[in-house]
Order: C-alpha cells, then structure tokens, then sequence
C-alpha cells in the first residue's frame, strides 16, 4: 500500500510540476506572431539574465533542427539541443537578435516566416550584421511547434537591403 502510495504522490507531483511548465510559456505559442517574437526573446539579452533553454525547447517541435549556410550556400545542420553545447563552454556575452522585417505564408496548419534581423552586442548602437532567417510552423493541439529554421548572414552576394528589405 505505501509503495502505491508513492507511485500515486510521484504522478500527482509530475502532473502538476509537467502543467506549470506548460502554461508558463502557453502564451508564446498562440500565434505566429508570439511564437517568432519568443524565438528572438530567447536568444537575446545581457550576460547577466540566464539562458532561456526551457523556453527555446518549449517554442520548438521534439525534432527540429537548425541549418545555418554559408556564404557559398554550404549547409550545416544540426538539433536544437546541439545548438546549446557551445553556449555552455564560454561565459554568457550581451547578444540582442532583433527582428528587422517579417513575411508570413500561411496554409492550413503550416506556416512559412521569411524573417530579417540584426545582431547587437549594445542595443542602443547601431549594427550591419543582419541576416535572414527561413522559419517553418506547423499548427497541432491548439499551438504553434517552430520544426525548423535556416539562416543566412548578409553578405556581398546576398544584400539584404536590395533583396528583402526593400520598400514594396
């Protein structure tokens, strides 16, 4: 009887502990719009706020992956908990990712985020890093799931000032 219970103390604990995490980032999932917004909101801040790796895993499906290209057009891919490995071997430096501009294609329960930013070290000086970021969502069980994302620097090939970011 004790060792039931346990078992039952154990699961009732789990469940409770499992449904604060959930809600706690609930609304980062609603829409398109708060999910891309959590995306940048976790990679950027001061190096004295800590990294927000529950939430970056909560944004993102079990599966996903990231591919960065070079400037050759050279893919390199790999998981999102791989993207973590580097970020635990140096001391936490100011990085701000900021969204310059963003293109949103949405079908059913799909989605494709064409996203322009910028990389700040100080947010209050100005920058020429930026970079395009192709994201893709899908939709299940009343949220968004970001599966995947490839990224491409601006470089003297690919501009992004006469290429994306350019007044329609």
């Amino acid at each position: 009887m004790k060792h039931q219970l346990l078992l039952l103390t154990i699961l009732i604990s789990t469940s409770v502990l499992g449904q604060k995490n959930e809600n706690k980032y609930i609304d980062d999932v609603q829409s398109i719009d708060a999910i891309i917004t959590a995306y940048y909101d976790v990679v950027s801040g001061s190096n004295d706020e800590p990294w927000e790796f529950e939430r970056d895993q909560y944004i993102h499906s079990k599966n996903a992956f990231i591919t960065r290209l070079d400037e050759n057009g050279t893919a390199e891919t790999h998981s999102l908990e791989a993207e973590y490995i580097p970020l635990g071997l140096y001391p936490k430096e100011d990085f701000y990712e900021k969204e310059l501009k963003r293109v949103v294609s949405h079908y059913g329960n799909i989605a494709q985020v064409w996203s322009a930013f910028e990389i700040r070290t100080d947010p209050n000086v100005e920058t020429q890093i930026r970079g395009l970021n192709s994201i893709q969502l899908h939709f299940e069980n009343g949220r968004w799931w970001i599966d995947s994302w490839t990224c491409e620097m601006e470089s003297e090939n690919n501009n992004l000032l006469s290429d994306f970011l350019k007044e329609e």
